[in-house]
């Protein structure tokens, strides 16, 4: 099956997609409900554990994350001396490999000792994401904050700003929208390595090299600068038309899951958007992103995805746009951290064959 769509590649506990009834289901959980209600941290309880943490949980997390925000001296020092060229998911890519070097306890697969690597990447990488790309631009590196929130710290090391609660809110949302997906690209090259038994490191630097493409991570990068491009709401209607009358795909639109109805997540970023839009006072983003959906709804059949409202979220929360892609890889650690788990649970090494 080219793709190998509709194929079953592996069971899982952590997640499903149940597109009839429009939920994102995690663990038991409606996604959407719980990026209303609870915060990232509890997510990374319910991922990698198995159950929403109480208050003294929630806090045992986000103090365990703060011990590990730290990166070595020598890998901070690797960032200045890649190309100003490179691209942020490659910096990254290079960080988690890095920072394999730096683990103590690499081979060891067993429940205990991939949640505590889990937790050590969950508060790393953001340091590799924004610090990497400060290297890049001949900036000082940002430092983490202890008394901020990981939601409020990881915008702070970016923007070097102290962000507003609804800022704060905006961002931990997008974390829990991008943070687990069932079986996309990503999380598939995770559990196929992993089913070799390499380590973690070597899972996520291949699921870093999976999201960069266009078709999958790299799609909010390209739906940011065909607004940009657009500038105007009065002219994002003939540049789309344009474009599909040039066949030419739109990025942003159509899932290879939601098929007929819109992506849930893409509603919710929909609805932060607006939001940040009123507290800023200029709608102009919002009504040029809710043309170009009624255009392609109109034209194609076709309902934006996660993508497509997710990169003007982060475009007013003022995150460079070569780093919406990293970011989401950051929110997806816990993730795929917990179907790196799962696999190593319950192995059978991937070995399709060719017909």
């Amino acid at each position: 099956v080219p793709g190998l769509e509709g194929v079953i590649a592996s069971e899982t506990h952590i997640s499903y997609l149940d597109v009839e009834n429009e939920e994102i289901v995690i663990r038991g959980y409606d996604l959407i409900e719980l990026a209303k209600n609870v915060k990232y941290v509890d997510l990374i309880s319910l991922l990698l554990d198995g159950y929403l943490p109480d208050d003294a949980q929630q806090k045992e997390i986000e103090e365990k994350l703060k011990e590990e925000y730290g990166l070595p001296e020598s890998l901070s020092s690797i960032f200045k001396l890649l190309p100003k060229g490179m691209h942020s998911m490659d910096a990254l890519r290079t960080g988690i490999s890095a920072l394999a070097g730096y683990e103590e306890d690499l081979e060891n697969r067993t429940q205990t000792s991939t949640r505590e690597k889990a937790i050590r990447l969950l508060a790393k990488v953001p340091n590799i994401v924004a610090n990497s790309y400060h290297a890049k631009m001949n900036q000082p590196f940002i430092e983490p904050r202890q008394d901020l929130s990981y939601s409020a710290n990881f915008l702070y090391m970016i923007t070097g700003k102290t962000p507003t609660e609804s800022e704060i809110q905006a961002f931990d949302q997008l974390l829990m929208v991008y943070s687990e997906h069932e079986m996309p690209n990503s999380t598939f090259a995770a559990r196929v390595i992993t089913s070799t038994q390499a380590d973690i490191y070597g899972a996520l630097t291949g699921a870093v090299a999976s999201l960069k493409g266009t078709l999958h991570g790299g799609a909010n990068e390209a739906v940011m600068n065909m607004l940009l491009k657009a500038e105007t709401k009065e002219k994002i209607e003939p540049m789309i038309l344009e474009k599909l009358a040039n066949k030419e795909r739109i990025m942003g639109f159509g899932h290879r899951v939601y098929m007929r109805k819109m992506d849930p997540r893409a509603l919710l970023m929909k609805e932060a958007l607006l939001k940040l839009v009123e507290e800023k006072g200029n709608r102009e983003l919002y009504d040029m992103c809710v043309i170009g959906e009624e255009v392609m709804k109109r034209e194609k059949g076709l309902y934006p995805n996660l993508d497509y409202y997710a990169a003007p979220v982060f475009y007013l929360l003022d995150i460079p746009i070569d780093l919406y892609t990293p970011i989401f890889l950051s929110s997806r650690i816990v993730g795929i951290s917990a179907h790196v788990d799962e696999q190593n649970q319950n192995n059978r090494l991937f070995r399709p064959r060719v017909k």
